[in-house]
């Protein structure tokens, strides 16, 4: 079976992950490799930093590998905070509360409540790059709800769900989630 890299140190992203590509490739983590370098994110892109951390893996350590970012867009906010969304609260690490915190702050009264998640992928197959995208429309809840899932998932709630991401088993989230979108996107590349 195909190995690939996966450029995370993200367990929960790691786990979705190998969930959706189980039995098309082996994904293999950045511990599985060796490489415990928490590679910077320094693109202004969702894109750019996929694209480093894809790079960083490939040119080190001579995998094939595939890396992400995620960014959840709020229409009021004029897309924020986007590419900035682990680190949205400032200070050090990713803090989700202070993230979510952050956010439902800054949505009181706010009656446009529209957001996408988007997830960005780049592939490094063989030097080659190749990017997938996958999009999911919803909105921004007023409180938490749910205890699944990670980061801003208790607080977007996909169109035509009626439940936050974090109300959702992991198997309904992947299914319909930014992320299992930009990954079915791969799926389908690596298939061809």
């Amino acid at each position: 079976m195909r190995k690939l890299v996966f450029a995370t140190n993200n367990a929960h992203k790691l786990d979705e992950v190998r969930q959706i590509l189980q039995g098309k490739c082996e994904v293999l983590s950045l511990q599985d490799i060796g490489c415990d370098v928490d590679i910077p994110e320094t693109a202004t892109t969702l894109e750019g930093n996929a694209r480093i951390k894809a790079r960083y893996v490939y040119e080190h350590y001579g995998y094939d590998c595939f890396a992400d970012d995620t960014g959840l867009e709020v229409e009021a906010l004029e897309g924020a905070p986007g590419v900035y969304s682990a680190r949205y609260a400032g200070g050090e690490g990713h803090n989700s509360e202070a993230n979510m915190q952050k956010l439902l702050t800054e949505m009181v009264n706010i009656k446009n409540r529209s957001a996408q998640f988007r997830t960005a992928i780049c592939l490094i197959e063989q030097g080659e790059e190749h990017f997938f995208e996958g999009v999911v429309k919803g909105h921004i809840l007023e409180a938490r709800r749910g205890d699944q899932g990670f980061g801003y998932d208790p607080i977007f709630s996909p169109e035509d769900s009626g439940r936050s991401f974090a109300e959702m088993s992991g198997a309904e989230k992947n299914r319909i989630s930014h992320r299992g979108r930009a990954v079915e996107a791969l799926c389908a590349y690596l298939a061809r």
